[in-house]
């Protein structure tokens, strides 16, 4: 499968519709990305079953602040609509491939129930306070 374009209109029907997708988060003007791009690429098409995006940082500036991008190239990894790994740089194409391997190990019951109760004590530190 080739790489997608993510974008903010397709993000979210993305994650919700693959059970895994890892993201490039890029931008045309920096070396590492573009080094980095084919062996993203690669990868994608020995992963079939994944879905491999790219976000191109400076179109979609709000995405990349969701993620808390600050050096790129960035890959993150999510299954189940849960992010499980977010790494800048680039990653060699064996590490890849092993951390989709430990992605589709991972008990995701367990991961969600573990993200919902981070996720409400966020919410509950966020509530204004009397």
């Amino acid at each position: 499968m080739a790489t997608v374009e993510i974008t903010n209109d397709n993000f979210e029907d993305t994650v919700s519709e693959n059970d895994i997708v890892i993201l490039d988060f890029w931008a045309s003007w920096c070396g590492p990305c573009r080094s980095f791009g084919p062996v993203f690429e690669s990868a994608s098409e020995r992963h079939e079953d994944v879905v491999f995006g790219k976000v191109d940082t400076e179109a979609q500036q709000e995405l990349a602040a969701a993620f808390g991008v600050r050096s790129i190239p960035m890959v993150v990894l999510m299954r189940g609509g849960v992010p499980l790994f977010g790494q800048p740089g680039m990653l060699p194409p064996a590490a890849i491939d092993d951390l989709l391997k430990q992605a589709r190990e991972v008990d995701m019951e367990e991961v969600r129930a573990e993200y919902d109760k981070h996720m409400a004590e966020q919410a509950g530190d966020e509530s204004p306070q009397s």
